[in-house]
């Protein structure tokens, strides 16, 4: 039977010039819709687990047409909570080469960020479900999403589902009165699986060092976070916008375990390449039984966005081994 992920943020429509063009010369803008959990559940879908995503639309032809993005990309669309009327929105200026790329947010007052946790039953929509994820973008784009989220991972913990957080957040998102780091904490908590790095751990909570290696980051993470099992993150180095090297690491208590690392360097699309990895890790540790496998999964579904233009990873089972396996030919398969 296939695995069951749930995922819980925001979805945002992205419009973004055509090509790699600039907004001060755009007369039109390409439209898609992504949100990082949203990402993170239809990559897992295109690689044959059953998936299902749970946001706050408007209730008007914009939410509709969202929830059918959703819907046409594998995911279950049953908890779809809809009110108010406004989407949330970003705006994608492409990168290339030496020039990066450029994001604008249109986001504060979205059906989203007015969700209430009696708007979503945690119990009815974790049932069956095998693994929930969320980001530390949500609670910090309102206290009710912050609030909704608590209640997710705290059912998630009391049913025996497995929760990971990708923990990294934007300190300037935080506007509703609470910190980032007394709402995290206390989400963290709940957390089997933490994706971060070495500077999302030391601004996020104070452990670590900037400057230190990750699996002493790590190690301090998990001694004040019992619950967690794996630290997961990447090392990405950026040589132009549209060249780029990622390799995957994890340390899951006892064990430093690293990936070799893959040459990207024809970069189509940077969004989302850490909601592709977050997915392969998460197929990766529902289906097979060592940690380098689950890793070296991961850094190829990471590797594999790169290419893929909008937001999220429309690549198959079949690709990512395919990449994990060594074949980075690029051939056309017949």
């Amino acid at each position: 039977m296939a695995k069951k992920l749930v995922t819980f943020g925001e979805v945002m429509m992205r419009l973004s010039p055509p090509g790699y063009s600039k907004f001060s010369q755009a007369t039109s803008f390409d439209l898609v819709y992504g949100g990082g959990e949203a990402n993170v559940a239809i990559s897992c879908g295109y690689l044959g687990m059953k998936a299902s995503h749970v946001t706050r639309f408007p209730d008007n032809a914009l939410g509709k047409a969202a929830t059918q993005f959703l819907r046409m990309h594998w995911l279950s669309t049953d908890h779809v909570v809809y009110g108010d009327n406004m989407m949330g929105k970003y705006f994608l200026e492409k990168g290339a080469v030496h020039r990066s790329s450029e994001v604008i947010y249109e986001r504060e007052g979205s059906a989203f960020s007015l969700i209430q946790p009696d708007m979503v039953d945690w119990e009815e929509v974790l049932k069956g479900a095998d693994w929930f994820h969320f980001t530390g973008i949500t609670p910090a784009i309102s206290e009710g999403a912050a609030m909704c989220c608590l209640e997710a991972v705290k059912t998630a913990n009391k049913i025996g589902i497995t929760v990971s957080g990708d923990i990294n957040s934007r300190k300037n998102m935080w506007k509703y009165g609470k910190t980032m780091q007394e709402v995290m904490t206390e989400l963290t908590q709940h957390c089997d699986i933490v994706f971060s790095s070495n500077r999302g751990i030391y601004e996020m909570f104070g452990l670590g060092e900037l400057g230190g290696g990750f699996q002493t980051s790590a190690q301090e993470l998990m001694d004040a976070f019992p619950r967690i099992a794996k630290v997961v993150g990447k090392t990405r180095t950026s040589i132009s916008a549209s060249h780029q090297q990622i390799t995957g690491k994890m340390w899951n208590g006892s064990e430093y375990i690293k990936t070799e690392t893959l040459d990207i360097s024809h970069v189509i699309d940077r969004v989302g390449t850490g909601d592709a990895f977050a997915s392969g890790l998460i197929y990766g540790l529902l289906h097979y039984e060592d940690d380098l496998h689950a890793l070296n999964f991961a850094t190829a579904a990471c590797a594999l966005k790169h290419t893929v233009p909008g937001d999220v990873n429309m690549v198959s089972l079949e690709n990512v081994i395919s990449l994990m396996e060594g074949d980075t030919s690029g051939k056309i398969k017949r």
